[in-house]
């Protein structure tokens, strides 16, 4: 009987530590949604926290640059919806007009813009060869004997 204690005691502990991780991982999860269902859902999502994918329209980056922010306006492919953005912080260096990005923060209905805390502006999935030869004047696809 000594050792019920014991077996109580971890039981608890497991339980404690099982509760505190999944309802730390249910606050800190953002759901990703299109651009057309963001603005769907603007009012739903007010002061929440969300991930939008989506792309770039051309012509719409403006960057202050004294302030490190830079605003944006995202839209689908599927829709003709756009959503305006503002993002304060690092600009990832693959990010301009008709980039794929990823951005995630808190939509401010009042003001009509997603205030971003994440940027990600997704790489290229195709890169496309530069020619037949190496850099430095090697032909490509002989061997070095």
């Amino acid at each position: 009987m000594p050792h019920l204690k014991f077996i109580v005691a971890g039981g608890l502990i497991l339980s404690a530590i099982t509760y505190l991780m999944f309802s730390g991982i249910s606050d800190s999860m953002v759901y990703y949604y299109t651009v057309a269902e963001a603005v769907e859902l603007v009012q739903e999502n007010s002061g929440k926290g969300i991930r939008v994918s989506g792309y770039v329209s051309s012509g719409t980056i403006k960057r202050d640059e004294s302030a490190s922010s830079v605003g944006f306006l995202v839209y689908d492919k599927n829709s003709d919806q756009t959503l305006p953005v503002v993002y304060q912080g690092i600009i990832p260096d693959t990010f301009g007009d008709d980039a794929e990005v990823v951005v995630e923060g808190n939509y401010r209905t009042e003001e009509g813009v997603l205030h971003a805390n994440v940027l990600l502006a997704k790489c290229p999935s195709k890169y496309e060869a530069q020619g037949d030869e190496h850099p430095e004047g090697i032909p490509l696809g002989e061997g070095t004997d």
